[in-house]
């Protein structure tokens, strides 16, 4: 589940994606990290405080990151500005001239012209009341040009702009022009910094601090910073750098939201890791070593010293001294997943809710408090399993997301209640979902259907965030540089119920406007007429006005769309008039009231903002050409004034407006030449507020909706200034709103749950609801409220009328007997581990809850049973002793009738090794057996794939071992991988295929298996040294021998004889020759001719084996009773394949060395010599298959266990059937 990239108020941490600042670049910040446009025009690269990109969460709560409102106590870091890149700079005109103020130019014909793209258009997003806090989005920075030393005053002007010098020539003296009060600052030595972090205390503070710093792209950190103060608005600045320390590299600022005289600043921590903290505004610092690497902060809502810090590597901190000291609080945090206790909800005020992962990948929502986070104070409040980054904690509401079989399902918990399913209408099928807002009591939604792709639709919930019904369909989306969503709504500031949505219709984007939270939506009527006064032709549905609903996105810069809760009807939009939305043919728009009239004011986009409580407007034109005009319009943009507010052309970066409603004062950022120094122009505009507002000055005005007078159930009656009257309201002002309750009308309520509107006030059940259903919640004999199909539009406050016949009804439950029952795990999973807990979930669609027994039958026999589905709402937990297949039912009976729902288990014990069992050598086109062993071994929950050779296709089987045939010679590689539950695991060996071939037991002289570590690698190195040994003595050709040493003591190995690889030769030989070979190796070894020196003094001999598999060469009594154990193991396993043969069962592992064809009897393949001058061996002399293992097991282990490519080597294999 994801929140909305729409409510974040730009300028704070973790505000959306900031489009191309009020002329070129910005630099956007969330939670410790940045994205910066880069020196070369395009999108540079995520950047964190250790220069490491942070993980980044699909989605954050409130506005795709909503950590940071003000309301919420987040950490506010101060707004990064980005100066322009000097790439994008126009260069200085010819002969020196500064280049001439923009007017009449696009911005999209400029970048052309300099060879840079226009910036893409950002997505748009809406705005809620409570996402607008004083910030540093509002807050002015007076800065203006300053003499090369960056002393007060202001720099000689001494050229004029190009319209100036135009000015003159035509006898208009430039002096007449209309001048603001301004004051400029050059920020000396900061030339090559290209980044810069501002905020203004504001609320009768006079303080301003600018963090500028150069971040190099090569080496993705920060490498210079300088700290900037001001105490007078920004007229003058003091260079910090020397109270931080001259070394010290800084890279972020954050603002205690809760007492901004608190300051917290972090070091650059590719050069340190450190924290510096400020109590008195910035004046003075304390620096405190971290032993971690802060990424992102949050502080609590009340307690100002109280704050979190999240770490690069996934970790929780808690500091309650305002960063002096910090505790680990949990380990492995999904980013941006957790929050500070909400008061008045949580009993706790230092509770943290956070998304922890587990080590599986699981991830689970705990609670616990910052100074008892221990393993047993923690609180689990959703017993299962969660997705990852979907926990959202947004004022009365949490919100998570658990993922079944592929299916999303979304859980709400209101007022710290136990979580609830949400019922979104049956068949949305939602693949997508962000919670948009969660203002007054409700809960806006943006889903995305199953057949949706870049468009949403609007629901709207109850008051406890439950029962969602569809409030617009096709609501437009895009997304962020970043990849959050964006969703096209605007909710329009100081007056409730009033939302724009730009939804798309047969490929056309149209604005529509709604008075009553989405139950009714219209298109905008365009102007009557255009700028110049002429007449516009568009009738609707036609030809309507359509807008751009973005905010500010770049806090240094006034967004596409605006409006304030200080000014109530006034809204200002960028769009056009037409058929649909466009993004070339644009201009600015403007509302008096509430959106149902609208007038043009610019054909340009301009930036426009809200001075004295909105009683004057400023507009600065969006260009990236310098300017050195702004127009100010005290009668709601009807009439514009020009004034220019400093002499030379200002290429803008940005620009601020004072914190606090009643602004009088902005600061503009800004470079007057390619290499200049950052330039702050503070602009006052105390002196165009002629005079004090007086009663005389203000006017009354109704809020209607299309005629209406009745908007929400109550009619509104609002004071604001008259248009035209030039007067400053004072800090004490506040606006009044006189407001009545209407009789309820068909527009006051909406479709409940499960209806659907037909025509313009009818709702009716939908096909797949049934209205006669009451709640799983209803018990016999108790009573229900039974929907009559509507519900009162929350926050909507009319009364009587038909309020009465909309209401639901009081009725007795019904019984009703238990269908749609379901038993599921809690992960979804039909897997679990032997030995580990297995939850099971029961859910019933239809029943009485409270009258129904339960009896789950977990398939191992054992039963559990209850009365009713309270004990059981967090799950049945259940431990299995062994390892199969289990079926588990579930079953559910009342008075009126049963159900029954089964699933099958698998229950498995982790598999660690497979050890694959292969002989060395076999005949072609005849059979060979292949079997695995699997460590531990469990039975009927393991699938094994084998690939022979160089097949694409796996042959599958559930049994262990198989049968194949090899139809051509040469080296052939099997390979089997064992899936059990999550786990895969491999072994792979090589067989050689022969037409025919001989082989041979050998044994050696017993000092060897002193010095036998067993291991594979050792094994195949003695194969390889006896194979030289018996080359360098009898000279048979290399090709013809293999030489497999077995794993196990006593060492022995087997002597394989092969016909020769070259076909020539094969056909001038047969059989015979190879006896010829046999005879001439056996002579060698019967005269102890084939020895090697496994090291100095260690001579090692190898001999034939006779009838055993060791050597009776030793008469001492250890070595006889060896050997008379051998000999007794020789005549069992004589007897048990004598009886194995007499009643025709097979054995995998003696399959191994054997192949059956027909009723023939059984023959060695793999050990059998065709010599007649060999000794002949029967099946009896073999060691018999299970000797062969335990050979394999029982011996000692040097170097831990055996690689896959051979075999495993412990004391014994256990098995999960038997725990």
């Amino acid at each position: 589940m994801e929140a909305a990239g729409t409510e974040r108020p730009a300028g704070w941490p973790g505000a959306p994606l900031a489009r191309t600042g009020l002329l070129l670049l910005s630099t956007w910040v969330l939670a410790g990290a940045e994205i910066t446009w880069g020196t070369t025009g395009g999108p540079g690269r995520l950047v964190s405080p250790a220069s490491r990109p942070p993980a980044m969460p699909p989605l954050l709560p409130r506005a795709a990151m909503n950590r940071w409102p003000e309301e919420l106590a987040t950490a506010r870091r101060a707004t990064t500005l980005r100066r322009r890149s000097r790439l994008e700079l126009l260069p200085q005109a010819s002969g020196g001239e500064i280049p001439a103020e923009a007017e009449g130019t696009s911005p999209e014909d400029v970048r052309w012209v300099r060879g840079i793209p226009a910036p893409s258009t950002a997505g748009s997003s809406r705005r809620t009341r409570r996402a607008q806090p004083p910030s540093t989005l509002e807050r002015g920075d007076a800065w203006a040009t300053a003499p090369a030393d960056g002393a007060k005053g202001s720099r000689p002007q001494t050229k004029g702009s190009r319209e100036e010098v135009k000015a003159t020539r035509t006898g208009g003296p430039a002096a007449e022009e209309l001048r603001l009060p301004s004051t400029s600052f050059a920020l000396t030595g900061d030339s090559a910094h290209n980044q810069a972090m501002v905020h203004w205390s504001g609320h009768n503070s006079s303080v301003i601090l600018i963090l500028t710093k150069l971040y190099d792209f090569n080496l993705g950190s920060v490498t210079e910073s300088s700290l900037w103060r001001s105490t007078d608005y920004g007229t003058t600045y003091e260079k910090l750098n020397d109270k931080v320390g001259l070394k010290t590299v800084l890279s972020y600022l954050y603002v205690n939201p809760t007492n901004k005289r608190k300051i917290m600043l972090l070091s650059d921590p590719e050069m340190e890791s450190s924290i510096l903290i400020s109590s008195d505004e910035g004046a003075t610092y304390q620096k405190y070593r971290l032993t971690f690497y802060i990424q992102s902060l949050l502080f609590h809502p009340k307690q100002e010293d109280w704050v979190l810090a999240y770490s690069l590597d996934q970790k929780l901190y808690s500091s309650m001294d305002f960063g002096r000291r910090w505790q680990l609080v949990h380990e492995r945090i999904t980013p941006n997943r957790f929050y500070w206790s909400v008061s008045g909800l949580d009993k706790e005020a230092d509770l943290v809710h956070m998304e922890v992962r587990t080590a599986d990948g699981y991830a689970h929502y705990l609670t616990c408090r910052i100074q008892e986070c221990a393993e047993t104070t923690r609180s689990g409040p959703f017993a299962r399993s969660i997705d990852i980054s979907s926990l959202v904690v947004q004022d009365e509401y949490i919100f998570i997301q658990v993922t079944i079989g592929g299916r999303a399902s979304y859980y709400v918990s209101y007022r710290r209640e136990a979580f609830a399913q949400i019922k979104l209408p049956k068949y949305s099928l939602p693949k997508d979902m962000h919670i948009i807002s969660t203002d007054e009591n409700q809960v806006f939604a943006a889903v995305q259907e199953w057949n949706q792709n870049d468009t949403y639709n609007l629901y709207i919930s109850d008051t406890r965030g439950i029962y969602f019904t569809l409030a617009m369909e096709n609501i437009k989306s895009s997304r962020g540089l970043m990849g959050n969503i964006i969703i096209e709504l605007y909710e329009v500031a100081g007056i409730k119920g009033i939302f724009l949505a730009n939804k798309k219709l047969d490929d056309q984007v149209k604005t529509y406007i709604t008075y009553n939270k989405g139950r009714d939506w219209r298109l905008l009527q365009a102007p009557d007429v255009d700028l110049r006064g002429s007449p516009v032709h568009c009738l609707l549905p036609f030809c309507s006005l359509h807008l751009h609903l973005q905010l500010s996105e770049n806090p240094y810069s006034s967004g596409r769309i605006s409006s304030k809760d200080t000014a109530p009807g006034l809204v200002v939009a960028t769009g056009n008039i037409g058929s649909e939305l466009s993004y070339t043919d644009i201009g600015v728009f403007i509302s008096s009231d509430g959106g149902n009239t609208w007038r043009q004011i610019f054909d340009e986009e301009y930036n426009v903002w809200f001075l004295d409580w909105g009683g004057a407007l400023v507009a600065m034109k969006h260009t990236p050409l310098p300017v050195r005009h702004l127009w100010v319009s005290f009668d709601e943009g009807h009439s514009w004034n020009k004034y220019g507010f400093t002499l030379l052309p200002l290429f803008v970066d940005g620009a601020l407006v004072e914190a606090g409603v009643e602004t009088h004062i902005m600061t503009v950022f800004g470079h007057f030449s390619l290499r200049s120094e950052w330039q702050l122009v503070k602009v006052d505009y105390k002196s165009v507020f002629s005079r004090r507002c007086t009663k005389e000055d203000f006017e009354t005005w109704h809020l209607l909706n299309q005629g209406e007078p009745c908007v929400m159930g109550e009619r509104k009656i609002f004071k604001k200034r008259k248009p035209g009257a030039q007067c400053a309201l004072g800090r004490d002002y506040s606006g009044s709103v006189v407001s009545e309750p209407c009789v309820c009308a068909d527009w006051d309520f909406e479709c409940d749950y499960g209806y659907e509107r037909h025509g313009e006030s009818q709702c009716v059940p939908a096909f797949w609801y049934n209205p006669a259903s009451p709640s799983k919640d209803c018990s016999l004999g108790q009573s229900y409220l039974n929907s009559t199909g509507y519900r009162r539009i929350v926050s909507n406050n009319c009364t009587d009328g038909l309020r009465e016949k909309y209401s639901a009804k009081t009725q007795l439950c019904p019984g009703k007997a238990p269908r749609g029952l379901h038993v599921v795990t809690t992960d979804g999973r039909l897997v679990a581990e032997q030995g580990q807990n297995a939850t099971f979930i029961i859910l019933m669609e239809e029943g009485d809850l409270q009258r129904t027994n339960i009896q789950l039958d977990f398939g191992d026999g054992i039963a559990v049973s209850y009365a009713n589905f309270s004990p059981i709402e967090d799950g049945i937990k259940h431990v299995y002793k062994s390892a199969g297949i289990f079926q588990v039912t579930a079953y559910a009976e009342n008075s009126l009738g049963s159900d029954t729902a089964v699933l099958f288990l698998h229950v498995v014990c982790p598999v660690e090794h497979v050890h694959l069992r292969v002989p060395f050598v076999t005949i072609r086109n005849k059979d060979v057996n292949i079997s695995a062993v699997v460590w531990p071994s469990q039975m009927g929950t393991l699938t094994y794939f084998w690939w022979f050779g160089n097949s694409t296709k796996p042959l599958i089987t559930l049994d262990s071992s198989i049968s194949f045939t090899f139809l051509a010679e040469g080296t052939n590689t099997i390979t089997v991988q064992v899936a059990a539950g999550n786990a895969l695991i491999q072994d792979t060996k090589e067989i050689a295929v022969h037409e025919y071939f001989q082989s041979q037991l050998l044994s050696f002289s017993p000092n060897l298996d002193y010095h036998n570590p067993d291991i594979p690698e050792w094994r195949q190195d003695i194969g390889n040294v006896i194979k030289r040994a018996l080359v360098k003595v009898t000279s048979v050709p290399e090709d013809q021998i293999l030489v497999a040493v077995f794993p196990g003591l006593p060492t022995s190995a087997e002597l394989f004889i092969l016909p020769p690889k070259n076909l020539t030769e094969r056909r001038k030989g047969n059989e015979e020759d190879l006896e010829q070979i046999v005879e001439t190796l056996f002579n060698a070894l019967n005269q102890n001719l084939v020895q090697f020196e496994l090291k100095p003094g260690v001579q090692v001999i190898v001999y034939v084996t006779q009838l055993t598999l060791a050597p009776l060469v030793d008469s001492s009594a250890g070595h006889s009773s060896s050997a008379m154990l051998m000999l007794l193991s020789v005549v069992f396993v004589g007897l048990a394949v004598f009886l194995i043969y007499k009643f025709k069962r097979k054995i995998p592992w003696i399959n191994i060395y054997a192949q059956v064809q027909h009723d023939k009897e059984q023959e060695m393949i793999g050990s059998v010599s065709q010599s007649e001058n060999a000794p002949k061996i029967t099946l009896s002399d073999f060691t018999e298959p299970e000797e062969l293992l335990d050979k394999e097991l029982d011996t000692r282990v040097i170097g831990g266990i055996a690689t896959i490519a051979n075999s495993e080597s412990t004391k014994e294999i256990p098995n999960c059937t038997s725990v």
